[in-house]
């Protein structure tokens, strides 16, 4: 008896300890890695495949992406990567790319480049921008700059080739088993916390018994994604982010050589039958050369989990929801879930937080992703309408404006994309207007002297001060590292909306007011996982 105590006293020594686990390798696991790291909490990242993908999945990093991986200080790498900064966004509805055969170009909705975006942003300085453009980039690009930024991190172990198999929670922590997937070796890890964000068949998910809610398989897709040079053909009525008909979208990857095209497969037809080169000379109108790089089949979905985790155990992105591309909400949404969990889970581990706060994490992203999977949802509604469009119109004009008056909602929805709230409302998915009620992204400007309000945010709490009203009750009763700023500007004060704006680390907005009395009662309702609305004496 006593040996068999001994030796499992001897393992528990030899079993490896860290505070954060990170199940999967893509954007969401790297980037909550990252931002763990930002916070001076150590990790390990472990990723079954024993490289980066080479599927290129999601096209555009949007601007409230860019904001955050502004504030992990990874903008620069990342715009290294992305498409050259002076192509647009376009979206344009044809008939064929066969010039010569006819084929003409329907309607164009037309978005600036990364260049002219910055100017428009400068030139309304309303705080109705995003602090950052929005980026063209594949996911088969953007995962080598985020690895690279995480396993030269001494605070991240970064594994490759290194599967998440399962694990037992208790009061205390997690214990994982992980195998190498080359060598069949199995490794037990302890850590305080689990983040699972192993994709949409979550092994984690899956381990927490909880289910999805939604379609399922709400469509059947087929993806071609190769190179070619024949810009001739494949850019023939100009650069164009997406070329789209009834039967599929052609992304432009980079404008240069990479393409994808994403159709639905004939009815009926078995898609291991179908022939990719056959598919791509009749979507584009004519034969082209080209090199295939994948071709496979997928479902799409609108799914969100039930729940987002359980005890020390948190799900993040497409382990906690899966869409339809149409307005690249999956990875996107998928950033905003690993920056939340990250600085809680940092708040947490340090000591700062209250019990409440991890709790936090599910009732503000929960909605986010169902808002999120809604709008998709939409979207896809009015690619059907296109689509019906194509079969009834035969005028190629009024084709044209019948795409012109449905609209491009799903490049346009700002409120998705800027105006999501952790405070229960639910505003306006195209528009946004912004606000710093407590819950709300903060609005972002530029200062008189040409500095960004947002580069002013220290990297945990920031307290904005925009008149002469004393922030100290919150400084002196501050449990975590704050930062003050100073914003001597009264041409954006109003925008801001009050005297003081306490800023989360996340650029959420926790509290604001033109007083406070009691700081202390503040901080407490902010780390233990609220949002401190002012109460009269604060106003």
């Amino acid at each position: 008896m006593r040996d068999g105590r001994d030796a499992r006293f001897a393992r528990a020594v030899r079993m490896k300890r860290v505070p954060v686990l990170i199940a999967g390798g893509g954007p969401v696991g790297m980037t909550l890695a990252r931002t763990l790291a930002s916070f001076g909490v150590r990790c390990l990242l472990v990723e079954r495949n024993a490289s980066t993908t080479r599927h290129p999945k999601m096209d555009i990093t949007n601007g409230r992406s860019m904001e955050l991986f502004r504030r992990l200080g990874l903008v620069d790498e990342l715009r290294a990567v992305g498409v050259a900064e002076d192509n647009n966004f376009d979206v344009s509805w044809i008939t064929s790319l066969a010039r010569e055969a006819g084929g003409r170009e329907l309607h164009r909705f037309r978005y600036p480049s990364v260049t002219a975006k910055r100017a428009e942003i400068r030139r309304n300085n309303d705080g109705a921008q995003p602090r950052e453009p929005a980026m063209r980039v594949s996911q088969a690009v953007i995962e080598p700059v985020l690895r690279r930024a995480i396993v030269d991190d001494p605070l991240v172990e970064a594994r490759w080739g290194v599967a998440f198999e399962d694990f037992e929670q208790d009061g205390s922590g997690v214990t994982a088993t992980l195998r190498t997937t080359e060598t069949g070796a199995s490794e037990t890890v302890r850590c305080d916390f689990l983040a699972g964000c192993d994709g949409g068949s979550s092994t984690v998910r899956e381990r927490l018994g909880i289910g999805l809610e939604g379609k399922a398989a709400v469509a059947h897709r087929y993806m071609i994604h190769f190179r070619s040079e024949a810009r001739d053909l494949l850019q023939s009525f100009g650069i164009a982010w997406h070329y789209q008909t009834d039967k599929g979208t052609l992304i432009a990857q980079d404008d240069v050589d990479t393409w994808t095209l994403q159709t639905r497969p004939p009815a009926g037809v078995d898609p291991a039958a179908i022939d990719p080169h056959a598919t791509l000379d009749a979507w584009a109108g004519r034969p082209f050369a080209r090199d295939i790089l994948v071709a496979n089949p997928w479902f799409t979905h609108l799914l969100v989990a039930e729940r987002y985790g359980s005890g020390r155990v948190f799900l993040a992105g497409d382990a906690a929801h899966q869409y339809i591309p149409t307005g690249g909400y999956g990875m996107n949404t998928g950033i905003g879930d690993a920056v939340d969990l990250g600085w809680k889970l940092a708040a947490t581990l340090r000591g700062f937080a209250r019990t409440g706060l991890l709790a936090s994490y599910e009732g503000e992203r929960r909605p986010v992703g169902l808002r999120n999977r809604r709008a998709s949802e939409r979207h896809t509604d009015v690619r059907i309408a296109i689509a019906n469009l194509y079969r009834t119109v035969a005028d190629p004009d009024a084709l044209g404006q019948g795409i012109a008056r449905l609209g491009n909602a799903e490049n346009e929805s700002w409120g998705i994309e800027l105006g999501y709230r952790y405070d229960g409302v639910d505003g306006d998915p195209v528009a946004y207007r912004p606000t710093t009620a407590p819950g709300a992204r903060l609005p972002s400007v530029f200062l008189h002297d040409g500095s960004a309000l947002y580069d002013r945010l220290g990297p945990w709490f920031t307290l904005l001060r925009f008149g002469d009203s004393d922030p100290s009750p919150l400084i002196d009763a501050a449990p975590v590292p704050l930062e003050t700023a100073i914003v001597d500007d009264p041409s954006i004060a109003p925008i801001y909306e009050a005297n003081l704006v306490l800023v989360r680390p996340d650029t959420h907005v926790a509290w604001r007011g033109n007083a406070c009395r009691d700081g202390a009662a503040v901080w407490a309702q902010v780390l233990d996982g609220g949002l401190a609305a002012p109460t009269r004496e604060h106003a």
